[in-house]
């Protein structure tokens, strides 16, 4: 009686180098630095609509008129926001896989980490949303309801600036980092930091200002995973 041939499965190719790809790959990180940048553009091409504002304010039909010839602006502020919203996404997955990693089992960290950065695309996607509505009617002013007008300019000065939840996303990088060692001690220090100035100006009445910190955060955090990140 003969017995069977021991048989073994030949491992797949290039599978190995796969994972180790994978394991490596830190484009996750490069596209939140594209994020935080386009972030940047969004809110300083958002400043722009309210520079005459002492000349303007209370008066909705100036406003309008101000905004007749800033269809460029418009289209840098649309962009900016919208791709900045969707490239945020990408970053928030790549955060809670990479704070997965190296956080105890079972923690919640990496997912208020990954969710802070959701609320900051759903304020993109609003904060873009009337851009169809109002990005070439300025070029005919008398077809615009100036209070209408007026409501955008307000809409868009606001909206995308909340950036409250990169705030929740940096402090629980910060707990991650300083508490459970789940990424360099210095990008846990940033996000305590920055992180906490973006969640204590979101909360504040004054909430738009969040906007001027979340991009900074976002920006020296991704660049921090793209190029400082050894674990």
């Amino acid at each position: 009686m003969q017995d069977n041939p021991i048989t073994t499965t030949a491992p797949v190719a290039g599978a190995s180098s796969r994972r180790g790809r994978g394991a490596t790959s830190r484009a996750w990180a490069w596209t939140g630095v594209a994020a935080g940048a386009l972030g940047l553009v969004s809110v300083q091409a958002s400043m722009t609509f309210g520079a005459n504002w002492e000349e303007t304010a209370g008066d909705a039909d100036a406003i309008v008129a101000d905004m007749a010839g800033r269809l460029g602006t418009q289209l840098v502020f649309h962009t900016a926001t919208i791709v900045c919203a969707l490239l945020v996404l990408v970053f928030a997955a790549g955060l809670k896989r990479r704070l997965d990693a190296q956080a105890p089992a079972g923690s919640l960290v990496p997912t208020v980490a990954g969710w802070g950065l959701v609320l900051v695309s759903v304020a993109g996607l609003l904060g873009s949303g009337l851009d169809t509505q109002f990005l070439f009617a300025f070029a005919e002013p008398e077809l615009v309801v100036p209070e209408s007008g007026a409501f955008y300019v307000d809409w868009v000065a606001t909206i995308p600036w909340l950036w409250v939840g990169a705030g929740v996303s940096g402090v629980a990088l910060g707990v991650a980092a300083l508490r459970h060692s789940a990424a360099p001690r210095w990008i846990g220090v940033v996000g305590v930091v920055l992180g906490g100035l973006a969640l204590l100006t979101g909360i504040s009445p004054l909430q738009y200002m969040a906007g001027f910190v979340g991009p900074v955060w976002l920006l020296v955090t991704a660049l921090g995973f793209a190029l400082g990140d050894r674990r």
